[in-house]
């Protein structure tokens, strides 16, 4: 199994954050994931960006 680093989107219409997460290569993109790494949430001011890594590395 490959396994990638995706942004999965979440939040509401015209309104978008994402959650990025560890995923089989072969799963759609707001599939079931393996782990949730962290978030991105382009809206704010700079655009806020959470990563655990720890859990990346």
């Amino acid at each position: 199994m490959a396994v990638k680093l995706r942004l999965t989107r979440m939040g509401r219409k015209k309104r978008p954050f994402y959650r990025i997460v560890a995923v089989d290569s072969r799963a759609r993109r707001d599939g079931a994931y393996l782990e949730n790494l962290g978030y991105y949430d382009p809206l704010q001011e700079p655009a806020e960006v959470k990563i655990n890594e720890e859990r990346i590395l």
